[in-house]
């Protein structure tokens, strides 16, 4: 059962495909209805993309927020028909039943061994015979959904979380309740499924109330709102996210070679990420070692994919070279750790004139231009060239001291000593790579003729002269001021923007004797209402080039950040490094950064739907349900896949992230993205285990 918050859509598709692949091969059936019972919240693609145009006939869930349920129970508006999307409208519309309490029976009906629900006992020589008094509360249950429900028929769920492991103690009460409540007459009990239900439903010829946009963000009770989990683990989400991308390039290169029968290909790869979709897993909301169980299935998935890729790649430059447009080359290797600056393929020296190169695939059908980035140690001047020996363009940008201080770290952990060589620079070239294609760059030591990479300048402003900072050699630029960005200012479009950044965090609640309702894995709650700010002195360095302007900013211990603005790109990149979040004060941290512009947004923002469509939102607001706010901040978050933006008559702000993240806008003119999470107390909703 995926998560339906934190995944991509991608992601859903390649998951939902497999399953049902399985279920096709083993029994020869395919699924018509989705059961999507716990997941925390439910997002409009659920609806129209793995609901309606899978072919779906209905879906099912228990968890939306407390507020909306007590509304639909007045209404009888649990069961709708669900439209998630806008375009689409009634084309891609779906049943949707919503559970009336939770996925489990009404009270007194659960009968693992040793519950407390009466059985029946239908021996009359005992002087507990009750069955009469069982099928009264049968029927009496019974009329109490059927006054919240449309139509004649309900659904029970016999069983529930821990509660379904005894099947003879449950079936032989259910046989005897089936037996005894048909006898009694007054109401038809029967062993069903979600498939027969539906039918009787749509036999049933009612008007059905509509649903549209999609249910987050969801809280069980005041003060809980599930909104921390959309940040929980952001590396883990990270990792998911970038073996994502990686997959769908293997797939593609493992279609263009042919799959070998006996040869590595992608299917373990394919089953880490179907399982990592798991409302417990992606979402963060597991436990430390099994996180850890998530991640070293993953892994192992990639280490046969890479081969896969190195393989494929090999046979196609090999073809390639057999026309006559190339040389061949066979002993490929990737750089799964870039992520720490760590690619022993590229940091080896440019020795006895050996050269570096680089194969880069484009797995998008449409012709990218981009910087790409690679660490080297060499300190003399290289020369990058393409396979038609033109000299590109290319920089060299020293790593700053926090990626030095995490590639040592990182390293060492993970190969069990340190790198063998110190990486001084980042190598950045331009590369121009075709539709589901490739193109292959050489890497050298540049001769005295040659023109080679430019060594990017480097300050580090102090005082008044950090007042005036401007980074961007093209279209796009930044202005900084006292340690801080200023404005934005595009030359093309001729906007000038004020726009300020800034990091804090919010004390995650701890919960009282009155309120236990703590800050953790799920659940995010501040405590208070505004962010603790830091008023240190920021530490900046300027690195200027030819391809791309970069500014690093120290902001404090454990948080720093570095803007890359690239010469022919109008967009701002940031890279944030936040952690070890120290928590020896006793306080719980959830780090945001706030991105501020002059805009009237009028309480209004966009997030996106598992990186498909985007949701107008609005601040304090539900367009289901008169909202009663308990938790002006937490109840105003949402999940944010592919990223976030505003707007008002003249101008935009989108923020583009590369993972799932919670965002909101609690001030008008502000977006607001959670980052990062580390809690002292556990929410008490089943972990078991403070993040």
């Amino acid at each position: 059962m995926h998560d339906e918050a934190t995944p991509h859509y991608i992601d859903l598709i390649d998951q939902t495909t497999l399953g049902h692949q399985f279920i096709k091969d083993e029994f020869g059936k395919l699924p018509r209805v989705g059961w999507q019972i716990d997941p925390f919240g439910h997002s409009a693609v659920q609806a129209y993309l793995l609901g309606a145009e899978l072919g779906f006939d209905s879906l099912f869930f228990a968890r939306i927020d407390y507020q909306d349920r007590a509304k639909r129970l007045k209404e009888k508006t649990l069961e709708v028909v669900w439209r998630g999307s806008k375009s689409l409208g009634s084309s891609s519309q779906i049943f949707t039943g919503i559970f009336p309490r939770h996925y489990d029976p009404p009270d007194g009906f659960t009968f693992e061994i040793n519950d407390v629900s009466p059985p029946i006992q239908d021996d009359i020589l005992l002087f507990d015979y009750n069955v009469q008094e069982r099928v009264n509360d049968f029927v009496a249950a019974a009329l109490a959904q059927a006054n919240v429900t449309r139509t004649n028929h309900v659904m029970w769920l016999m069983g529930t979380d821990f509660r379904y492991q005894y099947a003879n103690s449950w079936f032989r009460q259910m046989d005897k309740f089936i037996h005894y409540v048909n006898k009694d007459g007054r109401v038809n009990a029967l062993y069903s499924t979600p498939s027969i239900y539906t039918d009787a439903k749509y036999a049933a010829n009612e008007e059905w109330p509509i649903k549209t946009e999609d249910f987050f963000p969801y809280a069980d009770r005041a003060n809980a709102y599930w909104t921390g989990y959309f940040t929980s683990r952001p590396s883990f989400k990270g990792y998911v996210r970038m073996l994502s991308g990686y997959y769908v390039a293997a797939r593609q290169l493992e279609f263009f070679k042919g799959r070998s029968g006996s040869g590595s290909n992608t299917d373990a790869l394919a089953d880490a990420l179907a399982i990592a979709q798991h409302h417990d897993a992606v979402s963060g909301t597991e436990r430390q070692h099994v996180a850890a169980d998530y991640a070293l299935r993953l892994s192992i998935g990639y280490i046969e994919a890479e081969q896969l890729v190195a393989s494929s790649l090999a046979f196609l430059a090999e073809s390639r070279s057999s026309t006559g447009h190339g040389d061949p080359v066979t002993n490929f290797q990737q750089c799964p750790l870039l992520n720490i600056s760590y690619c022993p393929p590229t940091e080896a020296a440019f020795t006895d004139g050996r050269s570096l190169v680089v194969v880069i695939y484009n797995p998008l059908g449409w012709k990218r231009e981009e910087v790409v980035r690679i660490p080297v140690v060499s300190t003399q001047k290289v020369t990058v060239k393409d396979a038609g020996g033109r000299t590109i363009d290319s920089q060299l940008l020293p790593l700053s001291n926090v990626t030095l201080g995490i590639r040592n770290l990182y390293v060492k952990a993970y190969l069990g000593k340190s790198p063998s060589e110190t990486v001084k620079y980042w190598l950045a070239f331009s590369a121009s790579v075709p539709p589901l294609g490739f193109s292959t760059y050489v890497v050298s030591i540049a001769k005295q003729t040659d023109r080679g990479s430019t060594i990017s300048t480097v300050y580090s402003p102090k005082g008044s002269m950090s007042n005036n900072i401007e980074i961007g050699q093209g279209n796009l630029k930044l202005l900084y001021s006292g340690g801080k960005v200023t404005h934005y200012v595009n030359n093309r479009n001729l906007v000038t923007e004020t726009v300020e950044q800034s990091y804090s965090y919010y004390s995650g609640y701890s919960g009282t004797d009155k309120d236990p309702q703590a800050s953790g894995a799920y659940v995010f709650r501040p405590n208070g209402s505004s962010p603790i700010k830091w008023e240190n002195q920021v530490q900046l360095t300027v690195v200027r080039g030819p391809l791309l302007d970069e500014l690093h900013q120290k902001l404090s211990p454990w948080i720093s950040q570095i803007t890359r603005v690239y010469r022919e790109k109008e967009h701002a990149e940031v890279e944030f490094t936040v952690g070890p979040i120290p928590v020896d004060d006793g306080i719980g941290k959830e780090v945001i950064t706030q991105i501020t512009a002059s805009m009237k947004t009028n309480k209004t923002f966009y997030t996106d739907s598992n990186g498909r469509d985007f949701i107008k939102r609005i601040r304090d607001f539900r367009t289901d349900w008169d909202l009663e706010v308990t938790e002006p901040i937490a109840g105003n978050f949402y999940p944010v896949n592919l990223g976030i933006y505003m707007q008002d008559d003249t101008t935009e702000l989108s923020v583009l992230v590369d993972r799932s993240v919670g965002g909101s806008s609690l001030v008008d003119g502000q977006i607001e993205l959670m980052l990062h999470r580390r809690l002292i107390y556990d929410d008490k909703r089943g972990v078991g285990e403070v993040l």
